[in-house]
């Protein structure tokens, strides 16, 4: 009897013990890294796809748009990926403009070898050092936003953009600056940032070679509020036109500061400063300021798409919305080669990265693509608007394609 009563006591421990073992590892399930989400397509071998950009921050509403464009273009083609057996993934990662997070969340990246590509980043701080981490992978990138040079010179194998780079951004806002605006006594400031210096350095020296004098040239810090002692010095200096090499958060701050301190000159700014952050920080005080950017209106050129988009997240686009639609269609458009190239099984990491360099005249939403032996887009174009009014987009002054 005493045998019977021992066994079934065993008997009910052991269940009470599985069932506390069951709620355990539900509760404490590993979980994905903060800021990741996934779209699944459900079924198959899983592919997924990452992206970074800062989804909180500063930059957030760029970022942020990079991340929706892409999730976009893959959710479209989650059905075609299916049919050839395959769960195509979205893993969108939040880099927080940080070059330490960004490193960080790419070593996280490559240890999950269900990631084939990656979508990203926004800033070139961010994208030089996480592409060392990628190239150690063979992980390949398509950046929709990084302008700085270095990015690409380094003839990394993974490290691609579809936008023009900043020695081409830089030297067609001094032609703006100088022959369109007349600019002779030119103020610079810059973030430090290897996106913010490497733009206002490219302005700089073709500004100078226009004939324009360099009134003053000073850096600022990201995260900045008050401009007072660098728009001291720019009063004192009296330039008739000021550039600042720096993201739309800082931007919009100088430019509201300036224009409370009576400094009317024309502002202008690179690619990160189109944004509809801008209105949200300068208001009203938005005015006589232009800016260049690598991106086209895409609610012009393709208004249809803007408005799917606008359908889609109940936002307007954004000047990285498309370019990060097209982006992802380049990776996915190469992994889909890779497959066919593998007889239908499972790419490696090499396969798809040797695939997305060897895109040619893909046609996407806002660009048309061919990379070069570096990762270069063959067809990027630099585009001047300029604020009419505290609306975005800017008013398009001009479309500039590259020298040949």
């Amino acid at each position: 009897m005493k045998g019977k009563k021992r066994i079934a006591w065993l008997v009910s421990a052991c269940f009470i013990i599985g069932l506390l073992s069951a709620c355990n590892s539900t509760g404490n399930a590993a979980k994905p890294a903060a800021g990741n989400t996934s779209a699944s397509g459900g079924g198959g071998t899983v592919i997924k796809i990452a992206s970074q950009s800062p989804l909180s921050g500063g930059s957030a509403i760029q970022g942020e748009s990079i991340k929706l464009g892409g999730q976009m273009a893959l959710e479209e083609r989650q059905a075609e990926f299916k049919d050839l057996g395959f769960d195509l993934q979205f893993v969108p990662y939040d880099d927080q403009g940080d070059s330490k997070k960004g490193v960080a969340n790419a070593e996280l990246i490559g240890a999950d070898q269900a990631v084939l590509a990656v979508l990203g980043h926004l800033n070139s701080g961010v994208s030089i050092p996480s592409s060392v981490v990628y190239e150690k992978y063979n992980i390949p990138m398509v950046s929709p936003a990084s302008t700085a040079t270095d990015f690409t010179d380094r003839k990394l194998k993974i490290a691609n953009r579809i936008v023009a780079r900043d020695d081409f951004q830089g030297p067609a806002g001094a032609e703006y600056a100088v022959k369109t605006v007349g600019a002779k006594n030119i103020f610079i400031i810059q973030d430090k940032t290897a996106y913010g210096q490497g733009l206002a350095d490219a302005f700089r020296s073709s500004a100078e070679e226009l004939g324009a004098t360099i009134a003053g040239y000073e850096g600022i810090t990201v995260g900045e509020k008050d401009f007072n002692g660098v728009l001291n010095q720019v009063l004192s200096k009296k330039p008739d036109f000021i550039f600042f090499g720096g993201m739309y958060a800082e931007a919009g701050l100088i430019v509201k500061q300036a224009r409370e301190k009576g400094i009317t000159v024309p502002i202008m700014g690179g690619d990160a400063l189109d944004s509809s952050g801008m209105v949200d920080i300068a208001g009203d005080k938005l005015t006589e300021v232009a800016y260049s950017s690598v991106s086209t209106d895409v609610t012009k050129s393709n208004k249809d798409w803007a408005e799917k988009y606008e359908a889609k997240f109940g936002k307007s686009v954004e000047n990285y919305s498309a370019y990060a639609y097209d982006s992802m269609n380049i990776i996915l458009n190469a992994v889909k080669k890779a497959i066919e190239d593998n007889s239908g099984k499972l790419p490696t990491r090499e396969q798809v990265r040797d695939a997305v360099r060897a895109t040619t005249d893909f046609d996407g939403i806002a660009t048309k693509v061919s990379f070069d032996d570096k990762g270069d887009n063959e067809y990027a174009k630099v585009f001047i608007y300029k604020f009419d009014s505290p609306t975005y987009p800017g008013t398009m002054v001009s479309e500039i394609e590259q020298p040949k």
